[in-house]
């Protein structure tokens, strides 16, 4: 992630942040916002948040699922997730998740502290095979 970008443009848009997971198998979008990755139920998922200058801070603040129509959705007691530390949340892909369907997910980062130091991307998401 650009952190200076990201806080100078007020998005994480616009080559900001770049999403890719290192599964096994074919997923969309590596790279962009729009990553689609492909997952199996019981897989484990984990985020990560790295930013391309060191010294500027970025964790992951909060990854919530989303319904059709962008609201967030209660991930019941088998779609919980866990935050390792600052920087990694892990989540276990619930058996009841229907297959071929992208299931989306908002990403909050927390970025330095201010009025626009969190910002969220609702793009990704995670598709069962």
């Amino acid at each position: 992630m650009d952190v200076i970008g990201a806080l100078s443009d007020r998005s994480l848009l616009n080559g900001n942040l770049v999403l890719i997971d290192d599964g096994a198998l074919q997923s969309r979008a590596q790279g962009t916002p729009d990553l689609c990755t492909v997952v199996t139920p019981g897989q484990v998922v984990q985020w990560t948040a790295l930013a391309v200058d060191l010294q500027t801070p970025v964790e992951i603040k909060n990854v919530t699922f989303l319904d059709g129509q962008g609201r967030p959705v209660d991930p019941g007691e088998d779609g919980e997730s866990e935050k390792l530390d600052l920087d990694i949340w892990s989540g276990v892909v619930p058996s009841y998740m229907p297959p071929g369907v992208a299931c989306r997910y908002r990403l909050e980062f927390q970025m330095y502290e201010g009025p626009h130091s969190t910002l969220h991307v609702d793009s990704p998401s995670l598709m069962r095979v």
